[in-house]
């Protein structure tokens, strides 16, 4: 039996208190049993790598050199774009994963990055909350938008989102004992949370609840917080006498609101919804969708996103 201890404990001892001078490794399937599809998934991978890399670099590299995006709407946007750190946690390994016959990784590299994963994973949560309340104070009272939306405002946001997240996922990640039994076999791609949960042999129930506790925390509040900043939004936009009010509303808005369905649409399928004991080979096209697709999306926010 293999154990995952705090950090202050070291990880890979073994039962009887010694350390333990062999670490341990664990074996990442993929799409190892398939070489089509896995050389297929090589070139997706890659090209969609280069894309958000190369998109969220530029939406960085812009509203930094530009003054005029010195706003409330694109400081949210640049810190969005840094979750390209999200994709770049894994995307490189399991590129090179691709490419070789039996891929594996050490417990410690397979923990941090589990625990950088959903760390960003959930700094995207907040920051998404953030921007649709920044949506919701410019639409609604556009009068009083600077004086709400001031700068020390959006650095708590901002910040609260970043030490939030750290508090919520890294710290439980690496003070949680874990019990590992039988086959180091993840059928995953990379270290996702819940394909090396199922390799636990400890009390699942608990850890089970817990997950689900941390999600609705994470997910569902982030997300019932931006349906009620939209419902407000909606009702600001039906007062509106003017059509080209209207339409640059829907314009700034809707890249965001794509966004969102694509982020929590795939996130609550993978976290939400019950459990069983395997992998599929869905859950790993899902995972895949909401590590990648996601990030390539902030561009489109910055090109079809109108200054309010």
């Amino acid at each position: 039996m293999t154990h995952i201890f705090p950090p202050s404990q070291g990880f890979g001892r073994s039962m009887d208190g010694q350390n333990s001078t062999e670490e341990v490794y664990f074996i990442l399937l993929g799409l190892s049993q398939h070489s089509r599809a896995q050389i297929a998934c090589f070139c997706l991978l890659l090209m969609s790598y280069v894309v958000t890399l190369l998109g969220n670099s530029l939406i960085l590299l812009l509203i930094y050199h530009d003054p005029q995006l010195h706003i409330p709407m694109y400081f949210f946007l640049s810190n969005l774009s840094l979750d390209m750190c999200y994709t770049t946690s894994s995307v490189p390994q399991i590129l090179i994963n691709c490419l070789v016959t039996t891929p594996v990784i050490s417990l410690g590299q397979c923990m941090a990055q589990m625990a950088t994963g959903l760390y960003l994973d959930v700094v995207e949560h907040l920051l998404l909350a953030a921007m649709a309340y920044d949506h919701c104070v410019a639409i609604g009272d556009p009068l009083c938008y600077s004086m709400h939306m001031g700068p020390l405002l959006c650095g708590l946001l901002t910040g609260t989102s970043w030490t939030a997240a750290f508090l919520l996922t890294v710290v439980p990640v690496l003070t949680m004992p874990l019990e590992f039994c039988g086959h180091h076999v993840i059928k995953h791609f990379s270290c996702e949370f819940l394909a090396l949960f199922r390799l636990a042999c400890s009390d699942l129930q608990f850890y089970e609840s817990l997950m689900l506790g941390t999600s609705a925390l994470t997910l569902l509040a982030p997300f019932a917080f931006i349906v009620a900043s939209y419902g407000k939004i909606l009702v600001a936009v039906l007062r509106m006498r003017s059509t080209e009010g209207q339409g640059k509303v829907f314009s700034t808005c809707g890249s965001h609101l794509v966004v969102v369905a694509l982020f929590y649409g795939t996130a609550i399928s993978m976290y939400m919804m019950p459990q069983d004991k395997t992998t599929h080979d869905s859950d790993k096209i899902i995972s895949m969708l909401y590590r990648i697709l996601t990030p390539m999306t902030n561009p489109l926010i910055y090109s079809c996103g109108t200054r309010t």
